[in-house]
């Protein structure tokens, strides 16, 4: 992009797609679908803990799941940091559910160069239900067993984004 009145070319920042919901709201499939072939590069902290330590609930307790993902999460700050600064595009594909946890990946965004865009998947808790019943068949990295009891502790544990500039993306949409 070239500067107003000038031959200068003006690179714009690269975008780092910030997905916030619940588990089952559709964060994996959007980028999948709407951002990876675009060339977005995706992020997912689900999958590396996976390859590295198995199913959820099943190869480890579920207590132990926030002490094998923290290690990973520090990972993915650092890929994410080179990846913007080296000017490519990225989705992170976690769930981000606390406000706190937003703002510090937004500062980490700024600070290496990129422009961070919080994409909110908002999904009622019956419909999490239905694709949770769904998702608890597979074996896969992005299908964690959960079951209604823990879907609740998610929910009572969600801060949903406001007045954060969030963007809406509805159930059944993409």
């Amino acid at each position: 992009m070239k500067a107003a009145g000038s031959d200068e070319t003006v690179d714009e920042p690269p975008v780092v797609y910030l997905l916030v919901g619940l588990t089952g709201s559709g964060k994996t499939t959007y980028a999948k679908r709407r951002l990876e072939p675009h060339g977005v590069v995706r992020l997912s902290v689900d999958e590396l803990v996976h390859a590295r330590h198995g199913r959820y609930g099943v190869d480890y307790p579920e207590r132990d799941y926030f002490a094998l993902e923290a290690p990973v999460v520090a990972e993915v700050r650092e890929r994410l940091a080179a990846l913007v600064a080296a000017g490519r595009p990225v989705v992170l594909d976690h769930g981000l559910w606390k406000r706190e946890e937003r703002e510090e990946w937004k500062k980490l965004i700024e600070q290496v160069g990129g422009r961070p865009r919080l994409l909110y998947f908002p999904v009622e808790r019956a419909e999490l239900l239905r694709r949770l019943d769904e998702r608890n068949r597979r074996e896969d990295a992005n299908a964690l067993t959960v079951t209604p009891e823990a879907l609740g502790d998610f929910i009572d544990r969600f801060d949903p984004p406001h007045d954060e500039g969030e963007e809406i993306i509805p159930p059944g949409s993409f």
